[in-house]
């Protein structure tokens, strides 16, 4: 009877255990970097780990009265000389020799901007999309075998973007030129789910984006033709907890650590990452979603093979 009873309870336990916890890739939250930055991108150039950040007009610490773009190097926390003043909402991508930012002009514009260097000091541009009457905002740059996709949001028009906000598509085979993919290609107008972040793993696109969910949270779906997309069973990938509020950034202000710790926390927002000697450095914002927010840091102890294809295991 005893022992009976004993099982029982072990049999509760696990049951009470969520299985899906358990098979979820593990991010491990490290806490908050800085104040005020929100779109940034973690990237790997020339075998040196760098913080790309869009740099707002209101930052605390920006005095030029604009926004620009800057990289901040991960291990010296030495910062590049600024670039693109007065755009916006960048995002960063390597390939080869080179770094890309694609970034729109204005919030809620009609052009997407690509701006390349192969020295993160001297930067030329060009224009990616001229789209007449769309609202654009956040991007994503990835490869996919022999072509390059990008992934952009789009708020307007309706009959573009549904419920705002939505991804669509371009792709080019040279970064030189660019075409829309068919209007089916997006995700999705059926509700708030705004893109963020674009990866390609063996056939599959991995779109992590925002959900309106118990306040916002990042999602992953995946697809093979940017038209049909698979939900992970996993998700979410990150949602608001305690450990955002850890800071990380002993040099903060005691202003901004103030600011830290009244906060109001409803939402994980703009995950970015780059794989860096067998492990992930991941970017992530916190905060209200309403103005208030913070950029915070975390890592994933394992590839980004495995991490992309952990949300979807069947084991």
């Amino acid at each position: 009877m005893i022992k009976s009873f004993f099982l029982f309870l072990i049999f509760t336990f696990l049951s009470s255990c969520s299985s899906e916890d358990a098979k979820q890739p593990k991010i491990e939250k490290l806490g908050t970097i800085d104040c005020d930055l929100v779109e940034t991108t973690p990237i790997v150039f020339k075998d040196q780990v760098y913080r790309f950040e869009y740099v707002r007009q209101k930052y605390y610490a920006n005095s030029t009265g604009d926004s620009y773009f800057r990289f901040i190097n991960h291990e010296t926390g030495k910062a590049t000389p600024g670039f693109a003043k007065g755009y916006h909402l960048g995002s960063a991508f390597v390939d080869g020799d080179s770094v890309y930012v694609t970034a729109v002009d204005i919030w809620n514009g009609e052009n997407i901007i690509l701006f390349v260097s192969g020295d993160l000091q001297h930067w030329k541009s060009r224009m990616v999309l001229n789209l007449p009457n769309w609202g654009l905002f956040n991007t994503s740059l990835c490869k996919a075998d022999d072509r390059y996709v990008l992934m952009f949001e789009v708020g307007k028009p309706i009959d573009v973007a549904g419920k705002r906000f939505t991804a669509r598509f371009a792709e080019s085979k040279d970064l030189q030129h660019w075409q829309l993919t068919d209007p089916q290609c997006t995700y999705t107008k059926e509700r708030y789910s705004a893109p963020h972040a674009l990866r390609y793993l063996e056939g599959y696109f991995y779109n992590f984006y925002l959900e309106a969910h118990d306040g916002w949270e990042m999602r992953v779906v995946r697809s093979k033709d940017l038209v049909n997309w698979q939900p992970s069973p996993l998700n979410p990938v990150l949602k608001a907890s305690g450990k955002d509020k850890t800071i990380t950034n002993t040099n903060l202000s005691a202003e901004c650590m103030e600011k830290i710790k009244g906060a109001k926390n409803i939402n994980n927002s703009d995950i970015d990452f780059c794989e860096y000697k067998g492990r992930l450095i991941i970017n992530y914002s916190w905060g209200n979603q309403h103005g208030t927010e913070f950029l915070a840091e975390a890592v994933y102890h394992g590839t980004l093979h495995e991490f992309l294809k952990g949300w979807f295991s069947e084991q």
